[in-house]
This record gives C-alpha cells, structure tokens and sequence, in this order.
C-alpha cells in the first residue's frame, strides 16, 4: 500500500528524533567496601588479645611444668636418699643388735663367774668377790686415796659401771648398814651415797624426796642446788659440794641362793 509523502516525512522525523535521544546515564555510586576487610579491621583487637591470652597460657603450661618437673626430680632424690639412709639405718641396727646379743651373753657369762667363780666349782655367793652382804644387799666401800676420790657424779657412774648404783637409805637397816661402816666424823672425811639437792629439795636418786626424819639432821640443812650428801660416822649426813672429791658407797641387791 503506497504511501503519501507526508506520512513518510513524519516517520523520518520520528526516527531521527529517537536516534538523538539523550543516552540513559546511571550516577556513579560508591561500591560498598569489602565485607572481608571490614570484618577482619574489625575483629583485629579481639584476634590480638586472644592470641595474646593464648601465649599467656602457652607460657605458664611451660613455667609450671618446669617447676613440677624439677621438684618430682627433688622429691625422687629425696625418696633415693631416704631409702639408703633407711638401709644404713636397718645395718646398724642390725649391728646394735648383734653387739648388745654379745654383750648381754658377756654380760650374763660375767655375772656367773662374779657370783660363781670357777675356782671354788661354781659355788655361787650372794654378793661378788670383794662385796659385803648385808641384809639383802651388798655393799662396797670405796676407800680411796685423795688422787683416786671421785666427786659425787663420777662415783655414781662408776657404782653404775658395776651394775649397781650409790646407796639409797629406803629402811633403818639401810641407814644402820649405811653408817655403821662409814668413817670420820666431819666433812674432811666420809662417803657419796645417793642424795643431792635439785631444785630447793633433797632427792633420791630414784627421783623420791627426802621424808625419813631419823634420817634427815636436825635442823635440816637447807637444799641448795649443786650440793650432795656425804655419809658420815655419827652424824648420818652433812651436806656438801657434789664437786668435792670424796669416797664413795655402791649398793645391789644380793642374788638369792
């Protein structure tokens, strides 16, 4: 179908005015930053102080495994040691006892060849050789020269080195046994026997006090520390030094036979 002039003028003019249209243009807008970035800006502290804790933690697990580490070690040395000193411990004791078994069996073969010499066929007497019976004890006199004297503590070790002990007057025999063969009459001469003053008081050697008033002067001497009884003839006894060099009375019971 043909066309007229005019109709085809206004198409040109329509297609030329849409080839001129101004071009569609889009606003430059800012692209949103980087999720990833933002994150890790973001939690970087958080990262640092845990890491931080991490290595805090780290450091003590490795300061304290140090330390336990070296006293397992200290404590190991100690249960080592412990063990040897406790196997030496068991040695001696081994030895103690076998010294003491000796001991007691020389001891014993002692006490029969005291009591029971050899040389009169094992007849067994109350006291030793050389000590007198009296009652049922048995008495020696120490009737040392000056050099030999002993001050009261020496005497008493030597009574005990003998299996006995100094006298300790319990009944009037004692007293009697006690006196009857002490010598002199003042403090130039006598004999240590069992009493001393401790702490204000007279007291046995088996730890008793001094009651017996027959026995005790009269007036009683007072009690002064560092001072000992000394038996002497006719005046039961007199105080004086334990330091002072005396003779000396031991006394153990007589064996029965």
């Amino acid at each position: 179908m043909k066309r007229n002039p005019q109709e085809e003028i206004e198409e040109i003019i329509e297609e030329a005015s849409y080839v001129n249209a101004p071009v569609c243009t889009v606003e430059k807008v800012a692209a949103p930053p980087d999720q990833r970035s933002l994150f890790f800006s973001r939690s970087s502290p958080l990262i640092a102080v845990c890491w931080l804790i991490l290595l805090v933690i780290m450091g003590l697990r490795i300061y304290f495994g140090i330390v336990l580490e070296s006293k397992i070690t200290n404590l190991t040395a100690d249960v080592q040691n412990l063990t040897t000193r406790n196997q030496q411990l068991e040695t001696q004791n081994q030895q103690l006892e076998t010294n003491w078994n000796k001991l007691y069996v020389s001891r014993a073969q002692w006490s029969i060849d005291a009591y029971c010499p050899k040389d009169k066929g094992r007849q067994c007497a109350a006291c030793q050789n050389g000590w007198l019976l009296r009652d049922s004890n048995c008495y020696m006199y120490h009737n040392a020269a000056p050099p030999d004297q002993k001050t009261w503590e020496e005497a008493r070790q030597d009574c005990r080195g003998r299996g006995s002990d100094l006298v300790v007057v319990q009944s009037q025999e004692e007293k009697v046994a006690l006196n009857e063969y002490s010598r002199g009459s003042s403090g130039t001469a006598g004999y240590w026997f069992g009493l001393r003053a401790e702490g204000g008081r007279w007291k046995w050697i088996d730890g008793s006090n001094l009651t017996e008033s027959y026995w005790t002067p009269q007036p009683p001497p007072p009690a002064t520390d560092g001072q000992c009884g000394m038996s002497v003839q006719n005046y039961n006894w007199i105080p004086v030094s334990c330091a002072d060099r005396k003779q000396w009375i031991c006394v153990m019971k007589a064996l029965s036979v």
